[in-house]
């Protein structure tokens, strides 16, 4: 026979919750399936990519629609086809002449598009800590191997880099290839963050000059690099027992 799990919490000190207010209530369940689309005056002007003065062919779209795209995509999770007409659909109800990326573009604009992050409001100074680690991608090589047992494979390595608070929210990343060292991105970084830098703490990779120079003009008080004891190349011998 199961035994059954009881719950941690005494039912005397759980919360009951009584709706009182059953109109307001109802109203907001109804509210949920309401789809309400909104695009302001700003990415209505930057729907559509301006020349680049380059040869060859141009880009129709911006991020900003890729992005949108991707965005009802996820939320809604449909096919690309359903998403190029479901956002036609909502372009032509608010009378915009503008038309949704087809379902081809999509795919492969999804491979390059830059996802803006999202931003942390702070009343004052951070504490930044900046580590980076690597991403071994295989793709379609580690199936390949499994499925046809062979032994090519194909692999790859990007390098992220993260930033976080002293409370351990992520504050900034960035996703680079595998030859960028930490030090060269740390700029990048910087200009992701619009609170001023109390302190920087990083490992050694990060005790370069220029390193110095770039977090001191943010207006750094405090910067710490954490540099670890080199291991000896001749391990000690054990001592021996009486």
């Amino acid at each position: 026979m199961a035994t059954r799990k009881s719950s941690r919490v005494n039912r005397k000190y759980k919360t009951k919750y009584r709706i009182r207010n059953w109109r307001e209530y109802e109203r907001g369940l109804r509210g949920r399936g309401d789809v309400t689309i909104w695009l302001s005056e700003e990415a209505i002007a930057v729907w559509t990519q301006p020349n680049n003065g380059l040869r060859g062919g141009q880009r129709r779209y911006s991020n900003l629609a890729i992005l949108t795209a991707l965005t009802l995509r996820v939320l809604f999770r449909l096919p690309l086809r359903q998403t190029e007409g479901f956002l036609d659909s909502l372009l032509s109800l608010m009378g915009l002449s503008l038309k949704a990326p087809d379902h081809t573009t999509l795919p492969r604009r999804d491979q390059t598009v830059e996802v803006p992050p999202l931003t942390r409001v702070y009343d004052g100074p951070i504490c930044l800590i900046v580590d980076s680690t690597g991403l071994k991608i295989l793709g379609s090589g580690e199936w390949n191997v499994h499925k046809y047992k062979t032994s090519r494979k194909r692999q790859d390595w990007r390098n992220l880099h993260i930033g976080v608070d002293d409370e351990g929210f992520i504050v900034v990343a960035r996703l680079t290839a595998s030859s960028r060292d930490d030090a060269s991105t740390l700029p990048d970084l910087l200009d992701q963050i619009e609170a001023p830098i109390r302190r920087f703490a990083a490992d050694g990779a990060y005790d370069r000059r220029s390193i110095y120079d770039r977090v001191g003009a943010a207006g750094t008080e405090d910067v710490v690099i954490v540099i670890p004891p080199r291991r000896s190349a001749v391990s000690p011998r054990p001592t021996e027992g009486p």
